[in-house]
């Protein structure tokens, strides 16, 4: 890809941030938000799982209710996290709602051990806490589960009504080819590629040792290594590859928006400036000002030229009012400086 290559694809990522005191108001508030998104032409909407948090827990149902309110906007997890989940439970229901939706579900998956296991681990697996295998392997069996490889050998009709099938039902064509994996480092972007999955890549990387300490450059190698590996063993997959950078036009947002918006980058800016933690995390810097001033910076970002659809995540602690500002600007501004065009 070129710094001139134009957007195709723009989509947003809310965590669906909710009261407490009233979980109601801020759930309809996503779905406005989803609305919204279709109204001005995004492509898709993301939504992050949040469990015993203040965030969507269970994005499939507030998938659902989504699709009954919208008719062409894609709807997707970013991501769920396979630790909290059965498979074969967890492919009954993405199927489920994208027959709902007429096939407009992209599942966004991640692997590993459940954050704070310890303090959760007897409530969610009491018997097997320590017999749970939270590897990519969950992913793997998801992934065959989804494309309709049979569970069991029994089938077929018992007694006078009841029929029974060998694989998850429903089965829902195409499903298997929308399956995203959030990966994070090299190893996890070129699995995503041996497997035929698409690759969601964030504001969040972990560099090989050698790794220069520029997120840019390291998310590029990463999309580099994930293309080259679904070419060599997967290469009918679809290969996309959407980016996820905490992005705040300013176009149109009041003084008091604008103040608020630089104090939330001010507070975050510090992690972006030297690797976190024993990992050597890298933060994605959030893109505030206008939208001619985010166009400049994204087009000479060496992640962002490797892409052609974007997923920008939206600042979890805003207000509805703010939202509705930030994807107005974003489709009516940033959009077309990237050369996207809205879907009707």
């Amino acid at each position: 890809m070129s710094a001139e290559q134009h957007l195709q694809r723009l989509g947003f990522l809310t965590i669906g941030l909710f009261d407490p005191q009233d979980p109601a108001a801020g759930h309809e508030s996503t779905l406005e938000i989803i609305e919204l998104g279709e109204r001005l032409g995004f492509d898709s909407a993301w939504l992050r799982h949040r469990h015993l948090q203040f965030g969507i827990s269970s994005p499939i149902a507030v998938m659902a209710a989504a699709s009954q309110r919208t008719t062409r906007i894609e709807l997707g997890t970013a991501v769920t996290p396979m630790g909290w989940e059965n498979p074969l439970r967890l492919a009954e229901d993405f199927a489920t709602v994208d027959i709902l939706s007429n096939g407009r579900i992209n599942p966004g998956l991640s692997v590993g051990t459940p954050m704070d296991y310890d303090t959760i681990q007897h409530v969610l697996y009491p018997n097997t806490a320590e017999l749970e295998d939270f590897s990519k392997a969950r992913v793997d069996l998801f992934n065959r589960l989804i494309a309709g490889e049979p569970v069991r050998e029994l089938s077929g009709k018992r007694g006078v009504v009841e029929e029974f099938s060998n694989r998850i039902e429903p089965h829902s064509p195409g499903l298997r080819e929308r399956l995203w994996y959030g990966a994070g480092s090299m190893d996890s972007a070129m699995w995503a590629g041996e497997h035929g999955m698409n690759l969601l890549t964030s504001s969040v990387i972990f560099p090989q040792e050698d790794d220069t300490p520029d997120f840019a450059e390291v998310q590029a190698q990463q999309i580099q290594a994930f293309r080259a590996a679904t070419a060599k063993h997967t290469p009918s997959a679809p290969a996309r590859v959407s980016q996820g950078l905490v992005v705040i036009p300013t176009d149109s947002a009041t003084t008091a928006q604008k103040a608020k918006y630089q104090a939330y980058v001010d507070e975050r800016t510090p992690r972006t400036e030297k690797p976190q933690g024993p990992r050597n995390m890298l933060f994605a810097k959030d893109l505030i000002g206008t939208s001619e001033e985010i166009a400049e910076q994204l087009h000479a970002h060496a992640g962002y030229q490797q892409v052609t659809e974007v997923a920008f995540a939206l600042p979890f602690s805003f207000d509805h009012e703010d939202y509705v500002q930030i994807l107005t600007d974003i489709a009516h501004r940033l959009g077309p400086l990237l050369g996207w065009h809205p879907s009707v």
